[in-house]
């Protein structure tokens, strides 16, 4: 019983110490090292995939407690409160943010700058208009304006109606 007591010390304390050293980086949060983010902008959400590495002592966790706090981690590195996950595993995840962009009406869209709590080794941003990369990004800068997808914005009788009349 006592000998339990101090293994149960010592992975504890190892642990603490371990921790700190591998946040170190800055593209990595605890056990997981971010290699790009992707995120994809159609209308006003925003779908964004990540890939990214976690360290092999974990995975055995995950087998035996679920990938909870991984999804946990992951939302705190993107940054985004109103996430929804679509999809997870020990190298990807996939998540849709619902109004991640303003929208001004007649399929205009702005979305704004947006902070991430680690560098993003690759950053891609992408509209049905463009593509913007980042290396290294610990923030989206100054947003980005963008038009909706042409076939989204057609009208039911085949006008297209995301230009404005004067």
């Amino acid at each position: 019983m006592r000998a339990r007591a101090i293994a149960l010390l010592f992975i504890l304390l190892v642990a603490c110490i371990v921790t700190p050293v591998l946040a170190a980086s800055e593209d990595r949060y605890g056990y997981i090292k971010v290699d790009d983010v992707m995120v994809q902008l159609e209308n006003g959400t925003a779908i964004i995939h990540v890939n990214y590495s976690v360290d092999e002592s974990t995975r055995f966790i995950f087998f035996l407690f679920g990938k909870q706090d991984l999804r946990n981690k992951l939302l705190k590195i993107l940054n985004y409160d109103d996430a929804r996950m679509k999809s997870i595993n020990l190298s990807s995840a996939e998540f849709v943010v619902e109004d991640a962009a303003f929208s001004y009406g007649n399929g205009i869209y702005w979305y704004p700058s947006h902070d991430f709590n680690v560098a993003i080794p690759t950053l891609v941003v992408k509209t049905p208009q463009m593509t913007k990369n980042f290396t290294m990004a610990k923030q989206f800068p100054a947003g980005m304006g963008y038009f909706a997808d042409n076939d989204l914005s057609l009208s039911k009788s085949g006008k297209n109606t995301s230009f404005a009349r004067f």
